[in-house]
């Protein structure tokens, strides 16, 4: 039986990973984006979930050969989907900043994980509109949109009262437009996560009986949906690599500028480090090799275990699990939004706009407490 309210902080601290996993990425010297993001993506989506998987979980490998193909094949495919949304998820850092750009992708995300499960099973009247607690969690899901449209309207309202020069300053990419397109586009297939672990269900319950605890059956599916994921991320940023000449940069061969400082976007490659060529030097410096493998393992890690929290989770929500996405959703942009302003990204905003964000926060919060609760009455 599990505890829907552990669940809620299961899933607070699988948000607090996700919205802190690109902050050591500014970091990150003197490496291209398809560098720095394809090495973090291999702790993320291959070496992290197979060893957690494997210490975890009873006979692994057993439990994958019993899985009928299907069940395997879906979870990958999902996977690959979900891909293209976390490579826009990490591009729409870059052009939005961590607030503005996490609440438009989650946004997006939250309804189509949370409410199209419960529509492709067929049992969305019996889970959310026949039930007391069902209409609760429905109740908290409308009120998480109201707070993501907040702290979206607020983002807007800054773009618009900043210059160009004082939107630079605080994300040096900024560029809404191109920030909104992408992260439209990254919601809507991030969402495809939800999807791959409803499909590998059947692990989960032969995870179980080959003796795993309830907190990790869902482990082996992470293996799966995150394998789909590091084939689509693989290809583009291979595919970048290639292009931009990149490669050498792994060795210390070839450099970049700084991910913080670069002046050209992440499709096209970077530029060389201003402070070298100012400084009349034809050889930029070369970047911190070891310092950057480092903090590309650390953001990796971290964004894994953001659904490693997240399967620990969902296995204390009970019939309600299709709720937990909502409450990842949310908690991601309540720390995305904290980030966003310990990195100064709302520094030149006008305090009724800031004002505003908190407003978007506090609602999101109580959204958060409703759904906790509405499962709380369905276990």
């Amino acid at each position: 039986m599990g505890n829907p309210l552990i669940g809620v902080a299961f899933h607070w601290l699988g948000g607090l990973a996700s919205a802190s996993f690109y902050v050591p990425y500014r970091g990150v010297k003197r490496w291209s984006w398809e560098v720095y993001w394809l090495t973090g993506g291999i702790f993320s989506w291959l070496l992290a979930p197979w060893f957690f998987a494997g210490v975890q979980t009873n006979d692994l490998l057993g439990v994958l050969a019993a899985t009928p193909l299907p069940n395997i094949w879906w979870p990958v495919f999902f996977g690959v989907l979900w891909g293209f949304g976390g490579l826009g998820y990490g591009l729409t850092m870059r052009y939005l900043g961590l607030s503005l750009g996490m609440a438009v992708v989650l946004g997006l995300c939250t309804v189509f994980g949370t409410l199209v499960p419960p529509l492709f099973l067929g049992d969305f009247h019996e889970k959310l509109l026949a039930t007391t607690s069902g209409n609760i969690i429905l109740a908290g899901i409308l009120l998480t949109l109201v707070g993501i449209i907040v702290v979206a309207m607020a983002g807007a309202r800054k773009d618009a009262a900043l210059s160009d020069a004082e939107k630079a300053a605080a994300v040096a990419e900024f560029n809404f437009r191109k920030g909104i397109v992408v992260a439209i586009f990254a919601g809507i297939m991030s969402a495809c996560f939800a999807f791959g672990l409803a499909a590998g269900e059947p692990i989960k319950a032969l995870s179980a009986a080959a003796g795993t605890g309830p907190l990790w059956t869902g482990l082996p599916v992470l293996c799966l949906v995150m394998f789909g994921g590091l084939l689509t991320n693989a290809l583009w940023c291979g595919y970048l690599v290639v292009k931009n000449r990149s490669a050498g940069q792994w060795f210390g061969r070839g450099v970049a500028t700084d991910p913080a400082a670069q002046t050209a976007s992440p499709e096209h490659g970077a530029t060389f480090e201003p402070a070298a060529i100012a400084a009349g030097s034809t050889t930029p410096a070369k970047a911190p090799m070891l310092r950057n493998y480092l903090l590309c393992a650390v953001a990796g890690i971290a964004w894994y275990f953001q659904f490693f929290f997240y399967t620990m989770g969902e296995s204390q929500m009970g019939t309600y699990g299709f709720s937990s996405w909502t409450l990842h959703m949310a908690s991601i942009i309540i720390f995305g939004t904290l980030w966003g302003f310990a990195f100064r990204e709302w520094k030149d905003a006008a305090p009724r706009v800031r004002g505003m964000v908190w407003g978007g926060v506090a609602i999101l919060i109580l959204a958060t407490i409703v759904i906790g609760y509405g499962n709380y009455r369905g276990a």
